[in-house]
Formats: C-alpha cells, structure tokens, sequence
C-alpha cells in the first residue's frame, strides 16, 4: 500500500466509516466488574448518534465549534464521538482524572462551546472559577435519564423525540475532527489538531497493519476515554473496521484480565506494557487458555523483551509492539505479516515516512543513534498546534517533523530505540511533562525550589521523581514527602503524582541558572544500572 492510499477524499466525514457496517452487527459488548452487562448494534449505535446529533444541532453547536467529552468506559462514550463528529464539530478528549485547573485551560484556550461531562464528575468543572464566556453549554452525561443538576442539561433529555436519521456534516478532509491537547516540556499543554483526514489514514495504517482488526473480531483494547489511544484502537479501529468491542469497566487486576480473555474469546488485544507486564509477573499464567488470542499488540512504551519471551513460552502468542504518539498514529510496528526482530521498535509503516536524523534534519546512517522523525508529508501527521503554529515549526528539521525520541535503524530497517530526547515522562503509557508537576509542587508553600524527572521502574516503565529544595531544609521528612504528593494530586490529575520525592540542598544548573533535568535523569539511570555513557 502506497502513502497516496492513506489520503482521504477531499469531503470526508470519518463518521461514514461506521455507517458502511451491517445494521444487525454487534458493535459493542459492554461489561462492568459487577458482571452488569449490555450489548448494542450498528444500527442502534448510529441511531442514538443520530438523535444526539439532531438534539446538539438544536441547541445551536454548529460545524467547527469544539466540545470537551469526559465520560468513562460506557456506551454514550461512543455515541458523544460519533455525534460530535458526524455533526463537524471538534472533540477534546479529557480524561476524567483532570482537575478544576487542567480543564480551565482548555475549556479557554480552545474557546470551548458545550462540555459533556459524566454526572460524577461535574463537580470539577462547577469549581472553575474564572469566567468561560464561550461555555453555552453544559450537559450532563449518563447512560439513562438522570435527576437535573442545577446549571446542566440531561444528555438524555436532549436526545428525547430526535430522530433517528441525521445527514453528516460535509467536512473536508483537512477540518478539525479531533483536538487532543498532550504535555510539553514546558509551559502549558498542546492542543493537536487531528483532521478527519487523519482518521481516515490512521485506519488504513494501524487497524489494517498493525492491531490486525477482522470484521468479525471481538477486541478489547484497554485505554480509556479521554486519551488519544482510546481515539486510536477502541473508537476508530474498531468500529471502524466493523468488529465488535469488548468495553470494561473496571480496575485493573491481572487475573481479571486473563478471566476475561480466557471466558470472552478475545481474538484481537491492545495493552499497555504495564499491563502486559503485570499479566506476565502473575504465577500461573500457562493456565489461562488464550487460545482464541490471535493479535496482541503494545504501545505508549517499549515493552520489555522479557515479558514478550513469557507470553510466548507460556501461551505462544507473540506481542506485537508499535510505536506513535499523539501527534501522529502507528508510525512504526511489528506489522502483522512482517519477519519480527524481538528487541527492536519494528519497521516504517511505508518507505520514507519516517527517519532517523540529525539535529539539523540529515539522515543518519544505519547503525547511528538520531532522532526519530516524520515526513512533513505524511498523511497521519498532525496539522498543528492549535493557536500556536510555531510549537510545530520550532520541532521541524527540513522535512521532517521532530518527535523527541531518539533511536537507531540497522541495514535492514529494523529501528531500536534508545530514549527520549526530551523530559518528557511516560509512565504506564500517561505522558508527562515536568512542567506541570514542577508548577503544582511550587504551589505547597514549603517547596523553594523542584526539578521532576523520569526515573526508571521495573512495571510501569518510568515513574515520576521530585527533586525538591525546601524553604526550610529541616523540614524533610516521609510525612511532608506524602503531603506533597497528596498535593499535587489536588493541583492536578493524579497520575501525574511524583511516586518518589528527594529532597536535597540544590539543583544542577547552567550558568543562566536554567535547571537541568537531564543531569538528574542520567543520575536516575545510572542508579538503575541504564546508563549508556
């Protein structure tokens, strides 16, 4: 398949995707840890979409307003994408782990129209203070009619008496679909505007290449609403690829997870490598039959080559990692026909779309460790920072889109990676950037001064530590190490916590005074024996 193969028709909805499937098919198969359950087709799935788009386009959201979504794992999450989507106006994932604070900067900085927020969790957005002068909207989200929350509108009630057809918005390809705001090493967060266009490559690169999707496949992929994965593999690979997805809400437990694949017949799995490598440290594991499992597949992190071996022994089934991040989709895999090489990243999703270069833009020769980078032309690629075009033209280098991680390719095209190129965190698959962690602890009052940086953990990758210089050094101490944490987890979402704190007398600095973090990791990894210098 050529990259002209991933380029949308010039009008474009992504909704269109979903509507080619047969009406009878199951879409969703939804399952809670109390063993609830419910089940919903294709036809009824659009349908639902079609009466919540009509009741949105009452209320007066037109083509190319931008709605922020935060519900969990449930139907409606589905039918709020769906609806906003087939309607032309743009979804801000959120998590529902964001606080009072990461929701005020968005709802601002993308002028935000309506939130659609789950009942539970309105409580965060009632706290924002300042004045939302875009905010038309609030509206409140559950699975059925719900008592009235003074100031929100009932989902359910908007969708009373619409009907069931609703005529897609003539997007073109290149109109916001998505806008995913994704953290920096400074400053505040990204607004990365995605195009309908892009889900239409996204589809034909990772659910096609990569995760491997059948028609008739039941597919549980694990990430949860408000995170570009959940864009990725629930909610656009999936459906639209026509299978049937496995939705549970629940927490994580290892064993849980592998009842679920063993009782459900799960054929096609997307996890996070943390998740993966809890199911491969659970005793037993050669005693779950996953012999329906015929594609599994990782990404947010490299995933060990230990736990890939323990699967393999165990169940025979080998994990197919893959790599991308929010401003892209799959840019390089174990594609599923493709020779695997255990250890590396995989190969380029096409020839030329993706390269290992140096800091000035020039491919580096196999063998030599570079910065991962993408192809301005590549049609998975982000349109922009929303507001902020230069944030891309300061990552450009010539033709090529500089992602911040580095790696090398060998003479086979095979990439290795080798780490981030930049502070940035990622931990169980969450990205995190030390600004906004550093901003939260430089709130408590007994905190001087602070540097976080990723330090390497056997489960979940990395985790986040603090360094912290105190206002009074007498002060350390475990209690006000947990007092800091339970801090930031009020400042801002809690998985953006620092799991480790030091406190030390002071920071590494350049001589203008600039932290540098980069000493603090390379001392992190240097104690976890990582160290490659």
């Amino acid at each position: 398949m050529s990259v002209q193969d991933w380029v949308a028709p010039e009008i474009y909805n992504i909704t269109s995707e979903m509507e080619k499937h047969p009406s009878a098919r199951t879409a969703l198969r939804w399952l809670n840890e109390s063993g609830a359950s419910k089940e919903i087709t294709y036809g009824e799935l659009m349908a639902q979409t079609n009466r919540l788009a009509s009741g949105l386009q009452k209320l007066g959201l037109v083509q190319g307003d931008r709605v922020l979504v935060m519900v969990p794992r449930t139907i409606i999450a589905y039918v709020i994408y769906l609806a906003c989507l087939k309607l032309g106006v743009a979804v801000i994932p959120s998590s529902e782990l964001l606080r009072a604070k990461d929701l005020l900067y968005r709802l601002q900085h993308a002028e935000v129209k309506a939130v659609l927020a789950w009942s539970q969790f309105t409580g965060e957005v009632n706290k924002i203070e300042e004045p939302l002068p875009d905010l038309a909207h609030r509206i409140a989200v559950s699975e059925e009619a719900a008592e009235s929350q003074e100031g929100w509108l009932d989902i359910q009630q908007i969708m009373e008496g619409q009907p069931d057809t609703f005529e897609a918005a003539p997007t073109r390809r290149e109109d916001m679909a998505i806008l995913a705001y994704t953290s920096g090493t400074t400053g505040n967060p990204k607004g990365v505007v995605h195009s309908h266009g892009w889900g239409y490559a996204h589809l034909r690169i990772a659910a096609e290449n990569w995760l491997d999707i059948h028609e008739n496949d039941l597919v549980w992929a694990t990430a949860a609403p408000g995170w570009q994965k959940w864009i990725w593999s629930p909610f656009l690979s999936v459906l639209g690829r026509g299978a049937t997805g496995f939705v549970y809400s629940g927490s994580f437990s290892p064993e849980r997870y592998l009842k679920l694949l063993e009782q459900y017949r799960i054929q096609v799995l997307c996890c996070t490598p943390t998740e993966y490598r809890l199911m491969a440290k659970t005793g037993g594991l050669e005693q779950y039959d996953l012999g329906a499992l015929r594609s599994a597949v990782s990404a947010g992190e490299p995933l060990n080559r230990e736990v890939i071996d323990i699967f393999k022994r165990l169940q025979g089934i080998t994990i197919r990692d893959g790599y991308g991040q929010t401003e892209s989709t799959l840019l390089i895999g174990a594609l599923k026909d493709a020779p695997l090489r255990i250890g590396s990243m995989g190969k380029a999703l096409a020839p030329g779309i993706v390269e290992i270069v140096d800091d000035e833009g020039r491919p580096a020769p196999a063998g030599e460790v570079g910065n991962i980078a993408v192809h301005q032309d590549m049609p998975a690629l982000f349109g922009t920072y929303y507001k902020e075009p230069e944030r891309k033209a300061a990552n450009m280098r010539g033709e090529y889109f500089i992602t911040g991680d580095r790696a090398s390719r060998d003479e086979e095209g095979y990439f290795w990676f080798e780490g981030r190129g930049d502070d940035i965190i990622i931990s169980s698959g969450y990205t995190i950037g030390p600004f906004e962690v550093e901003e939260a602890l430089m709130k408590h009052p007994a905190v001087k001064e602070c540097a976080v940086v990723a330090s390497p953990d056997e489960i979940r990758g990395h985790i986040v530590k603090a360094f912290i210089v105190l206002r009074n050094p007498e002060d350390a101490s475990p209690e006000l190490a947990k007092e800091l944490q339970n801090h930031v987890k009020q400042v801002t979402a809690p998985y953006k916590y620092p799991r480790k704190i030091e406190f030390t007398s002071d920071l590494p600095k350049t001589s203008s005074g600039k932290i540098r973090r980069v000493e603090l990791r390379q001392q992190e990894n240097r104690l976890a024996g990582l160290d490659k210098n």
